[in-house]
């Protein structure tokens, strides 16, 4: 795999786990600044998030290994090139033929080719997505680019001994045109369908609809698997480091599986979304991310053993016969797909466990019901 296209593989490989890392923050945030979420603005976030990560990925990948003879090897690279449009003469340098063909297959013209292109998308995503002026967005382009060319001078901020690429004046010039270009192309960004020309106020309440109702749900899997991580990494440190338990490989004691299986799972599923709901207005955290909470027929909050109940009778219930195993599983899914059709037919777009409580969802910006859609 080329040095060119390894980074952006692993700048979307980790651009998918930084976006499941952070949705729940994410939808939350958009709810509360928006109103909504929009796909068409989550899609250009995710996109910002992988661009950053490959940009990253570029600047640092592959990190070389460092032996007795790393700084002999890489001593022309120390001293940074300070000479402005140097790449005019290392084009003519390099040029075999004449002709289109011949100019593009030149090195030199590839490498400026792809230090304009580089930039254009931090150009296009801080002029729309930040809403920044042309002037701005070129000056954040060039102080970005001047970040790199340090992070390159001082060996990855000193972590390596010398530098091993070459710090290059022509490079700020090219990653400023390339963020010009970038602003200048911005308005294009607003042709990516799901967005709304003009944001309405965020306090206007919005439809209770199965897109957001699904949405909720999937911030609710994710919250528990992100808290399950965070409860798992100190508690495996300790039993590891700490205890001395062998966690990984070699005989473990029969008390450790049920211990990481309460800790990791049990916990985190009950707390968010069984006994969260029973908290002040109610809601799971995924419901309480799409600005949702359960209601009665006439938008009061319902008692608490019955959003108990909702809770047992939704996600909360589904989510820990799961954790049961074995036929409790089965059910689980069934469950799951029954509740999901549920959501889609059902009026106001309760589900089952609107059905089975004699609830509703309404948005929380909502005195009553918010008409569904």
């Amino acid at each position: 795999m080329g040095d060119r296209i390894a980074p952006a593989v692993i700048a979307v490989v980790l651009g998918v786990a930084f976006a499941g890392a952070l949705l729940v923050p994410y939808v939350a945030v958009a709810y509360r600044r928006r109103g909504e979420l929009g796909p068409g603005r989550a899609a250009l976030a995710f996109a910002a998030l992988v661009y950053g990560l490959a940009l990253v990925a570029y600047v640092l990948l592959p990190l070389p290994e460092v032996d007795a003879g790393f700084c002999a090897r890489h001593q022309e690279l120390t001293d940074p090139q300070l000479d402005p449009l140097r790449f005019l003469a290392d084009i003519r340098a390099e040029q075999v033929g004449t002709g289109p063909r011949a100019l593009l297959a030149n090195p030199a013209v590839q490498q400026v080719v792809f230090n304009v292109a580089l930039f254009v998308p931090l150009g296009a995503f801080v002029r729309y997505l930040g809403r920044r002026s042309i002037v701005v967005t070129v000056a954040v382009g060039v102080a970005v680019s001047v970040l790199v060319e340090l992070t390159q001078f001082t060996g990855n901020w000193f972590l390596y001994p010398c530098p091993y690429r070459i710090t290059d004046v022509d490079d700020l010039l090219a990653n400023g045109l390339g963020a010009l270009l970038g602003a200048l192309a911005a308005p294009v960004l607003a042709a990516v369908p799901g967005q709304r020309t003009e944001a309405p106020r965020a306090a206007q309440p919005r439809p209770v609809t199965s897109g957001r109702r699904l949405l909720g749900v999937v911030c609710d899997l994710v919250a528990v698997q992100l808290a399950g991580g965070v409860l798992g990494v100190p508690l495996n440190a300790v039993l590891l480091y700490g205890a001395g338990v062998p966690v990984v490989g070699g005989a473990r004691p029969g008390w450790l599986v049920p211990l990481q299986q309460v800790v990791v799972f049990w916990l985190p599923a009950a707390a968010l979304l069984v006994l969260l709901p029973l908290v002040g207005r109610g809601g799971t955290v995924g419901q309480r991310s799409v600005l949702l909470r359960p209601a009665r027929a006439d938008g009061s909050v319902p008692a608490v053993p019955a959003r108990l109940l909702r809770a047992l009778a939704g996600i909360g219930g589904i989510v820990l016969l799961q954790g049961i195993g074995g036929l409790f599983s089965l059910l689980a899914g069934l469950w799951a797909v029954a509740s999901a059709v549920a959501v889609f037919r059902s009026e106001g777009h309760r589900g089952l466990a609107g059905a089975v409580t004699a609830t509703t969802m309404v948005d929380v910006r909502a005195g009553h019901p918010a008409p569904s859609g």
